[in-house]
């Protein structure tokens, strides 16, 4: 569970985020919302990559505020188009992942393996495709044991026949590991692929359960 308590970012003088109280529950949660409408900055904000005013506590536990290594170890994110130095290889960016999120490499180069990217493992992402860079990160963002795990547009770039695989490691994670997801796309999933636990609505600054 992710409690959200008084909750608000700014840009400036524009708010983006003005959330007074609201609990993500466990589960595959799908947060939808037309663009611009604050799903990227709410992502950004739980993964601890902007400041804001306010509180996010996990399970009643660990607060991002007060808490913020022990948080942090909890919550793994995949941003929209991701950006990494062009020089690092995609193994350097693993045993960096691994190190921070106390992951295995092992698991992480298995998954490099499903989703057809090991064959460039230990070339400077630079040479990498944009479906490459990814699949990269999705793969980076599973690192660890996270209890969430945030991707942003998740299926942006990633060729038909990985889509499946990622659908296929995010169901896993989450019925065999207990990995709760909070997933942001405009892609419409296919009957089966995603079971999502509850749907999400951003708008006017605040989330709300879609269709309330």
């Amino acid at each position: 569970m992710l409690q959200l308590e008084k909750l608000q970012k700014k840009y400036g003088s524009f708010t983006a985020l003005d959330i007074d109280s609201f609990v993500i529950d466990d589960g595959i949660v799908w947060l939808q919302g037309e663009n611009g409408s604050g799903k990227t900055t709410l992502l950004k904000t739980i993964a601890g990559l902007l400041p804001f005013k306010g509180d996010i506590v996990f399970n009643k536990q660990y607060s991002l505020s007060k808490q913020r290594q022990q948080f942090l170890q909890l919550v793994n994110y995949g941003e929209t188009e991701p950006l990494y130095p062009g020089f690092l290889t995609g193994k350097e960016l693993v045993k960096l992942y691994c190190h921070a999120k106390r992951g295995s490499i092992q698991q992480s180069e298995e998954l490099l393996r499903r989703l057809h990217v090991f064959e460039a493992y230990h070339k400077p992402v630079a040479t990498y495709s944009s479906g490459m860079v990814k699949k990269l990160s999705l793969v980076l963002a599973f690192t660890g044991s996270p209890k969430w795990i945030l991707l942003d547009e998740p299926l942006v770039a990633v060729d038909a026949a990985s889509v499946e695989t990622v659908c296929d490691i995010i169901k896993h994670k989450h019925a065999q590991e207990g990995v709760s997801f909070l997933i942001t796309s405009h892609q419409a999933f296919y009957a089966g692929q995603l079971a999502f636990t509850a749907s999400l609505l951003a708008t006017a600054h605040t989330i709300k359960p879609l269709g309330a």
